[in-house]
C-alpha cells in the first residue's frame, strides 16, 4: 500500500476499481498486502472488498470475504516484553509509541495528538488503554494478537530497530519504513501469506506477480515470477526484484499490471 499503490496524498488512483473489477472478470486474483491492518484495508476497498484477498499485518492475517485464510499470531508474554523494551527505549529520551495489533482491535497507551494522527492512519479499529501490560494479563483479554508496531519519529532504522535487536532470534523484527518497526512470530512475512494464497487457490510462482517498495516486501520477492520493485524502493528491495515498476505518483501498479494485460490505460 503505502509508497507502492498508494501515492505520496496516501491516495488510490481511480484506474485501479475499473482494474480491480476486470480482474476479478477474468478470474485474476487482486490482493492488497500490507502492513496496515485488516479493517483499514477493509475501509478503502470497501467498494470491492469480496473480489480481493487480503494479507494484513505484514502476512500475519489473510482474509478472503470475510472469512480467515490464515494467521500467525505472537505470544501474550512476548506482546509484554515488546511493550516494555519500547518503554524503556521512551525513557532513555527516544520519541516512540507503541501499537499491540489484535485481529479485532488494536491497543494503544500513548495517546498524544501527534502519535494518534500517526496510527489513526492505519488502524481503523484503534483503542486508548491505560496500560497496555495490564491489559494483556487480564484474563478476560480475549484478542489474538497478530504483531506488535513501533512508531518512531525519529529514524527507525537508527534507533527503534537496534533496541528490538534481542527478538531478532527469536520472532521476525522488520523495519516496515522510515518510522516504523513491526515485531511478528518468526514464520510471519507477506511471503508467507502469498504462498499460503497461491496452495489454497492452485496459483502457480509464474502466475503470480507482486509489487513492493520496503524491506517488509523483501519476503514477497521470492514468491513470484514477476516480482516488481516500485522505482522508489529501498536499495535492497530493488535487488531481490526481478523487475522496476514506475514509482507509486506514477501510478506504477496499475499502469504495469495494466501493460501485462494488454488493457488500454490513461494517466
Amino acid at each position: 500500500m503505502d509508497g507502492t499503490l498508494l501515492d505520496d496524498a496516501n491516495g488510490l488512483h481511480e484506474h485501479l476499481w475499473p482494474l480491480v473489477r476486470e480482474l476479478h472478470r477474468r478470474g485474476i486474483v487482486f490482493c492488497p498486502a500490507s502492513g496496515r491492518q485488516y479493517h483499514n484495508l477493509l475501509e478503502r476497498f470497501g467498494e470491492v472488498a469480496d473480489d480481493v484477498v487480503f494479507i494484513a499485518e505484514n502476512g500475519t492475517y489473510v482474509v478472503r470475504r470475510g472469512h480467515e485464510l490464515s494467521s500467525d499470531g505472537l505470544a501474550l508474554d512476548v506482546v509484554g516484553r515488546l511493550v516494555a523494551t519500547v518503554r524503556e527505549l521512551a525513557g532513555s529520551g527516544a520519541d516512540v509509541g507503541v501499537v499491540v495489533c489484535g485481529k479485532d482491535m488494536a491497543y494503544i497507551e500513548r495517546s498524544d495528538a501527534a502519535f494518534r494522527a500517526q496510527a489513526d492512519t492505519y488502524y481503523a479499529r484503534l483503542r486508548v488503554v491505560d496500560d497496555l501490560r495490564t491489559m494483556l494479563g487480564d484474563p478476560l483479554f480475549a484478542d489474538e494478537v497478530l504483531k506488535v508496531a513501533v512508531f518512531d519519529f525519529g529514524s527507525a532504522q537508527a534507533t527503534t530497530a537496534p533496541a528490538l535487536a534481542g527478538f531478532r532470534a527469536t520472532h521476525q523484527v522488520v523495519v516496515s519504513g522510515e518510522h516504523w518497526v513491526d515485531v511478528m512470530s518468526p514464520t510471519a512475512n507477506k511471503g508467507t501469506a502469498v504462498r499460503q494464497l497461491q496452495q489454497a487457490l492452485g496459483i502457480t510462482r509464474a502466475q503470480t506477480m507482486v509489487f513492493g517498495d520496503f524491506l517488509n516486501d523483501l519476503e514477497m520477492m521470492d514468491a513470484a515470477d514477476y516480482s516488481f520493485a516500485m522505482d522508489n524502493a529501498h536499495p535492497l528491495l530493488r535487488a531481490r526484484a526481478r523487475f522496476v515498476a514506475p514509482r507509486n505518483t506514477q501510478n506504477g501498479v496499475v499502469r504495469t499490471i495494466s501493460a501485462m494485460l494488454g488493457l488500454a490505460w490513461t494517466a
